[in-house]
């Protein structure tokens, strides 16, 4: 009888353990099950924004759903937060320092490799991010954050630069 009864606990472990740590390794759901509007850890966005084609006034707020930033955001689902054309990114000369040729998207993260808002590098390529944006790269780690680069299709001459640790994202211009 004894055995039996090792052998029924040892089967109900080996078949309850494999669940419990799966569950164990799952991220919490965020609040109102909102799990496809999750921001940041280590999410990267499949693509950059769609087109709009129209100029739009920056909303009065980014935090779409509690805990999110109050900044241009990506969601688990690869909404991007915020993005739209801006007449304050207008650039003379779009490009004038070069393009930028990397890499873009998923399948390229680079790390920050030193500098602050108005000069970062990473694998020796410099940007600068678009003072309009300067209130969102306040926590951002200059030598270590994870970035991916993607074209800005409403405003020539600027890139974004998504944090894949934070989930927000900025306009950056290439500067060589």
């Amino acid at each position: 009888m004894k055995s039996l009864c090792a052998l029924t606990i040892a089967l109900a472990i080996t078949v309850t353990l494999p669940a419990v740590a799966q569950e164990h390794g799952r991220e919490p759901a965020h609040e109102g099950g909102h799990d496809n509007h999750a921001v940041g850890h280590g999410y990267i966005p499949p693509h950059g924004p769609e087109v709009h084609g129209e100029h739009h006034e920056a909303p009065r707020s980014y935090r779409d759903f509690a805990g999110h930033p109050e900044a241009p955001h990506v969601h688990a689902d690869g909404e991007w937060v915020g993005h739209r054309a801006d007449p304050r990114l207008h650039l003379s000369h779009p490009f004038e320092h070069g393009h930028f040729t990397l890499g873009f998207g998923p399948g390229h993260v680079f790390h920050l490799q030193g500098g602050n808002r108005d000069r970062f590098w990473f694998n020796g390529a410099y940007f600068s991010v678009a003072p309009i944006d300067y209130p969102y790269v306040g926590d951002w780690f200059w030598m270590s954050d994870p970035i991916v680069i993607y074209d800005d299709p409403e405003n020539p001459g600027w890139y974004l630069a998504y944090n894949a640790r934070t989930g927000v994202y900025v306009h950056v211009q290439y500067l060589g």
